[in-house]
């Protein structure tokens, strides 16, 4: 996934986010909430590889949505809130545990 794109910018309100797009232009990962520190932004980016790491503890959930279409979300290890997640729906649920294996997610045995 070495020719992603990844953004860190500032959103209309002035908190700061990232998006992590793929070659042929769909995003592929953004943050879930904006940050006032800009240096927060990039920590959470850095759980799903941004600068080439990664921290993915927590638990992740793969899920079909109201529309039937796959998706995952990724929770913190104390607090289980929500702190990544695909940002669109997949057909099916191997094309939503790639996305997520793109942003660290490891299967475990």
């Amino acid at each position: 996934m070495s020719e992603d794109k990844w953004e860190i910018y500032q959103d209309k309100k002035g908190e700061w986010r990232w998006r992590r797009t793929a070659s042929n232009g769909n995003i592929v990962g953004a943050a879930t909430e904006g940050y006032v520190k800009e240096a927060d932004c990039i920590k959470n980016a850095e759980r799903y590889g941004y600068n080439g790491k990664y921290n993915p503890a927590g638990s992740w959930e793969f899920y079909e949505d109201k529309r039937g279409e796959w998706r995952w979300r990724h929770k913190a290890v104390n607090t289980q809130i929500i702190i990544g997640a695909s940002s669109e729906g997949y057909k099916g649920k191997a094309a939503a545990v790639a996305n997520a294996e793109r942003h660290g997610y490891k299967a475990t045995a």
